[in-house]
């Protein structure tokens, strides 16, 4: 690439700053135009339900380059601007005025938007998401002591919230489709640790309960009716029922798209060879599995950038990153590796009742598929290495705190 090329950038957050970064770091020299929705600088999405509630960080602490960063970079940014389209043609994308802008390669990082439910009193003032740092100050007004919220969806969103909430005193009550929280993601066997220490902190979890109605009076939510005919009655509720990745404009420039993501090789190029995607909406093929992975975790936003920008420079890179995801609820701590989107048994090694153990989801040949580390780390690296070996295990040498993790075969 020469430094007349110019590279555009659409999606003002974490995955976009890093794609800024990793080019100047690779001495491109060219233009570069970043592109976000929002008017406020790159930042990092995890704390706006944990330590941005609980008041431990502010804004600035998690903004990823301040502005005089940008300056001195040379990076031009276009906040507040949604852009409309993408003219893969011609190699412009058309901005809200009607005026396009020329690029010669193109990253999408368009991230995703939180889902909305279909119900009476959804748009009563009062209910809130959770995506942008706008919408957290608005939580965040309303959680005090003595307060209440309701929480629809015990997914990650909604039980860290319910931890932050309860940690500033205010009454949490969770309503749940499924038997238990965390179901989809981990199974039964640690999705019980979460029910159990939500619940010792307080929560009132409303297990295998549907929501008819969000309640209202004069127009501002009152709290929840349930399938089963009880009420839920809040000062506040939160609808935290997953996101939806934004893959509208690769739609419509007609990038191949499948199951809600945008469908990108190891490299992270999508169907279009001037074009990328990565974060939420990246369904990336990954080298060890062999199929494509869409996960929306920021390890993805911090992390595929960098390949990407190689690939847009014509240099060979893949994304082999295993999926990693955190948490901080209470006094938990964990970091899961791995896809274990299937399982055969799942095996805990240390003290599960104390919430100082690693958990590993194998499938039936005792292979390690994925793991989860709680309260403990030193382990990561190790349980990495389980999972890329691809290798049978003994679980009882696995499940035992005096073997070493390295060989538990």
């Amino acid at each position: 690439m020469t430094g007349a090329s110019t590279f555009v950038i659409i999606g003002g957050g974490l995955a976009g700053a890093k794609a800024a970064e990793a080019l100047r770091d690779n001495d491109f020299n060219g233009q570069i135009l970043l592109f976000g929705a929002e008017d406020k600088l790159p930042y990092e999405r995890p704390p706006l339900s944990k330590e941005y509630l609980t008041g431990k960080k502010t804004l600035d602490e998690f903004t990823v380059q301040p502005p005089s960063w940008y300056r001195d970079h040379h990076v031009a940014l276009r906040l507040g601007t949604e852009v409309r389209a993408i003219n893969p043609a011609d190699h412009t994308v058309t901005l809200p005025d009607g005026s396009a802008v020329a690029y010669d390669k193109l990253l999408l990082a368009t991230g995703s938007e939180s889902r909305r439910l279909p119900l009476p009193g959804a748009d009563a003032a009062g209910v809130h998401h959770l995506r942008t740092v706008d919408d957290a100050a608005a939580l965040n007004s309303v959680l005090t002591e003595g307060t209440s919220l309701a929480v629809v969806g015990a997914g990650w969103i909604g039980l860290e919230v319910a931890a932050s909430a309860r940690t500033r005193g205010a009454d949490v009550t969770v309503v749940e489709t499924a038997r238990l929280p965390l179901l989809g993601a981990l199974g039964a066997e640690v999705a019980e640790v979460f029910a159990q220490l939500h619940r010792g902190h307080g929560v009132d979890l409303r297990l295998e309960q549907t929501v008819d109605e969000i309640t209202t009076a004069d127009g501002v939510a009152t709290g929840l009716r349930l399938g089963d005919g009880s009420t839920v009655s809040a000062d506040a509720v939160l609808v935290a029922v997953g996101a939806a990745p934004n893959i509208a404009l690769a739609e419509q420039a007609g990038l191949q798209t499948a199951d809600g993501g945008v469908l990108v090789d190891a490299s992270l190029r999508t169907s279009d060879p001037d074009i990328y995607a990565v974060g939420d909406i990246a369904a990336a093929h990954h080298p060890l599995y062999g199929g494509r992975i869409r996960t929306e975790h920021w390890a993805n936003a911090l992390k595929q950038p960098a390949v990407a920008v190689a690939g847009m420079l014509g240099r060979d890179a893949e994304y082999a990153e295993l999926p990693y995801f955190f948490t901080d609820q209470y006094d938990l701590g964990m970091e899961y590796v791995g896809h274990a989107p299937s399982y055969d048994r799942v095996v805990f090694r240390g003290d599960v009742p104390g919430r100082e153990f690693v958990a590993f989801w194998l499938d039936g040949d005792n292979r390690v598929l994925a793991g989860m580390n709680v309260n403990v780390w030193d382990v990561l690296d190790d349980v990495k290495a389980l999972i890329r070996a691809r290798e049978p295990v003994d679980p009882d040498r696995l499940a035992d705190p005096k073997q070493p993790l390295d060989a538990p075969r």
